[in-house]
């Protein structure tokens, strides 16, 4: 049963709690916490406007320049911020006497990883499209537009993109946080509900469907690898459901009707 709690794993003790809440404050205070306060801010704005939400659009991975090259810059710098996102977590993890296999990034398992993974997207990508259509077609959701990028350079960013998503995510929302709640004494069923919300969170610009679907997409996640203790499945799985959705779109726009 998903809320029954799984067995706590042994973490090493905090020396000083109020030192880790404040790291847990700092940290999603700068990466996607205060994503997640833009995201309602958003929201609120497209909420205001005369259109349905369903006659809006929204951009995921969109110009950052009129100049190609600055352009494609741009993207890697936006793949970058992520990564850092990710190693910041994994630093700080570090710092507490935490390695690798204690969060389930080595590389012991991958191969059952790589099979992992593609289970989890499917099992997360398939429902998640259909949810989004029904959401989209109950006013619930914005339309969302993978990319707007069309350069010959177009899917390597986005291929990057989708990674960089992915590990920022999962190492900073799973990994990381989950770990800190453990740490700080809160019970497994408290904390993976707290990175649920918190991962739902930086979705709501695309609307109420966005959230719930990601909240849902976390409780799973959040579960598998409290159970597991394999984070790699969890990145490696986001990273092909973002993949098929930006490179996937951008290779059909314009071949399918009811692509946006």
């Amino acid at each position: 049963m998903l809320w029954l709690n799984p067995p706590r794993p042994d973490v090493p003790p905090v020396e000083n709690r109020r030192l880790v809440i404040v790291e847990v404050v700092i940290v999603f205070t700068i990466t996607l916490g205060l994503s997640g306060a833009y995201s309602l801010l958003s929201l609120l704005d497209s909420l205001l406007k005369e259109k349905a939400l369903a006659d809006q659009k929204v951009a995921l991975n969109v110009s950052e320049a009129t100049n190609q090259i600055l352009d494609f810059l741009g993207q890697l710098l936006n793949a970058t911020r992520l990564l850092a996102f990710g190693a910041l977590g994994l630093y700080l993890l570090w710092r507490a006497g935490m390695r690798l296999r204690h969060i389930g990034l080595d590389v012991r398992r991958i191969g059952g990883d790589l099979g992992r993974a593609a289970g989890l997207a499917a099992l997360i990508g398939v429902p998640g499209l259909a949810f989004y259509l029904v959401a989209r077609a109950v006013g619930a959701n914005l339309t969302v537009v993978p990319t707007t990028l069309d350069h010959w350079w177009s899917y390597l960013t986005l291929t990057i993109s989708a990674f960089a998503n992915a590990w920022a995510e999962e190492v900073l929302v799973v990994g990381y946080l989950i770990t800190r709640l453990r740490q700080l004494g809160m019970a497994e069923n408290k904390s993976l509900l707290i990175s649920a919300v918190l991962r739902g969170s930086y979705h709501l610009y695309q609307g109420f469907g966005g959230f719930l679907g990601n909240v849902v997409m976390g409780l799973v996640f959040g579960r598998f690898w409290q159970r597991t203790n394999r984070l790699w499945p969890l990145v490696l799985a986001h990273f092909l459901i973002d993949f098929v959705a930006f490179v996937g779109y951008a290779i059909l726009r314009g071949h399918v009707a009811w692509l946006p």
